[in-house]
């Protein structure tokens, strides 16, 4: 009957039904946080998990076990670290795949160290003179604070954050804001980053302010936070399909949304690009964001050398016309309804609304936000269609018009939502209503069709 309880399950057995299995199930079914999971438990057993994190790990493995002539090597792991601290980062690296109390990592050398294992450990094998240590460790990761004052919250929310992202999708004003809509609702918050993947079954959601990639941190994060039964913001299908041009190229053509003329590129037909869209035109990396990764090219010779360039990284591009426009208009979408709608000028001097200085400056075109009611209609229609074949989650729809024309862009899983701008005319109420959807999806999770974070919705079954 505890309430938002966190259970350590160090249980001898942890196979599928025995004790250990149903000490961690049953803390899940009574809205408890087991450390591990049951979704660790069966990765553990899974082999190419294993070799996945293996790989992940691999460029400071070699490095670091250089110096071990054996073959074999094990490596106990209590609460993410070791007794020997140069063996601390792999430690940490290792728990927040598997988080779990006391784990033994098994490496081999065939030529080059790999992770051959990873298995839980119960207190009767650790050894006497790792003891202290243990417990040293216990009491370290049991002192966490997990609330900031006296309130009592109805939920706990990771806001995953970079505090060196250059392109953040959110500036410290504005994630100020949300902590405090957040708090208004009950929801206490915690800001977490990519170190802290092993803490994600501590929380009731997951509110994702990095820039994601399927092949980046943020994509894990969301996929452990869905797994583990979070309401996930922004949640692992809507990445997979918004941060892939070649996927939004084909959803706008197969569901009749009008976007520029556009040509699904391969070396097949990287010479016919040109003579079917017209010099200059855009050429799109399917995973660019934040305007890196697509490139103007205005003659022959650089549409060649980019296409070389982006097919060398990936089998498919994306080119479509180049159209220039004085603005985009940016529609964001939440639950299938308009949230705010902004207007983002071109750079001065730039055909985007960003120019790359260097690694470290970026130059933006000024912007302009509306009221809903201000906006074209045909504009915040147009979003909410786009949006709603991606998902029921938060977006935001990049909209150009020429010639009295409407035309989208892309569909982003990961909208800026910075202070005095996207919120300059909603202003608290912007943080308060995403809030709220959260607080909602966690109120309807014990559903399983909800564990995924999206609102169960009626389907379109037409085909």
């Amino acid at each position: 009957d505890m309430k938002r309880a966190r259970v350590y399950n160090v249980c001898r057995s942890n196979g599928y039904q025995t004790v250990g299995y149903y000490v961690s199930l049953l803390a899940a079914a009574r809205g408890h946080r087991p450390l591990p999971s049951v979704t660790t438990l069966q990765d553990l057993k899974l082999p190419p998990v294993v070799r996945v994190t293996s790989a992940e790990i691999e460029g400071s493995l070699q490095k670091l076990l250089e110096p071990i002539k054996s073959p074999r090597f094990e490596l106990s792991i209590y609460f993410g670290r070791n007794l020997a601290k140069r063996y601390d980062r792999l430690c940490q690296a290792i728990f927040n795949r598997f988080p779990a109390p006391l784990l033994r990592a098994e490496f081999r050398n065939d030529g080059e160290w790999k992770l051959a294992g990873v298995r839980p450990i119960a207190p009767s094998e650790i050894p006497d003179p790792h003891r202290e240590f243990v417990f040293e460790q216990a009491r370290r990761f049991f002192s966490r604070p997990t609330v900031t004052n006296k309130r009592t919250y109805r939920y706990s929310m990771a806001i995953l954050v970079d505090p060196d992202e250059v392109d953040a999708p959110s500036d410290k004003k504005a994630l100020a804001r949300f902590e405090r809509a957040a708090e208004k609702l009950g929801i206490q918050t915690t800001f977490i980053d990519k170190d802290d993947y092993g803490r994600i079954a501590e929380f009731d959601a997951l509110f994702i302010r990095v820039t994601t990639a399927v092949n980046h941190y943020t994509f894990r994060f969301a996929r452990r936070a869905a797994a583990e039964g979070l309401v996930v913001v922004d949640d692992p299908e809507s990445i997979v399909r918004c941060t892939n041009k070649v996927y939004q190229a084909e959803v706008f053509r197969r569901h009749g949304i009008a976007t520029p003329k556009t040509l699904v590129v391969h070396r097949g037909n990287a010479s016919k690009v040109a003579d079917e869209l017209g010099l200059p035109c855009v050429v799109k990396q399917p995973d660019s964001a934040f305007s890196a990764g697509v490139v103007k090219a205005k003659t022959r010779e650089e549409l060649d050398e980019v296409l070389k360039n982006m097919l060398a990284k990936s089998e498919l591009a994306v080119a479509q016309t180049y159209l220039p426009s004085a603005f985009d208009w940016r529609v964001g979408v939440l639950d299938g309804k308009p949230l705010y709608v902004c207007r983002y000028y071109m750079a001065r001097g730039h055909w985007q609304i960003q120019r790359a200085q260097d690694d470290k400056r970026r130059v933006y075109g000024r912007s302009d936000t509306l009221k809903l009611d201000e906006a074209p209609t045909e504009v915040l229609d147009l979003a909410v269609r786009a949006a709603n074949l991606f998902g029921n989650s938060l977006y935001g729809i990049d909209i150009k018009e020429v010639d009295g024309r409407l035309l989208v862009i892309e569909v982003n899983d990961n909208p800026s939502i910075d202070a005095g701008c996207e919120d300059l005319v909603a202003k608290d109420s912007l943080y308060e209503t995403i809030m709220k959807a959260i607080a909602t999806r966690i109120e309807s999770r014990g559903s399983p069709a909800n564990r995924n974070g999206a609102l169960t919705t009626k389907r379109d079954t037409r085909g």
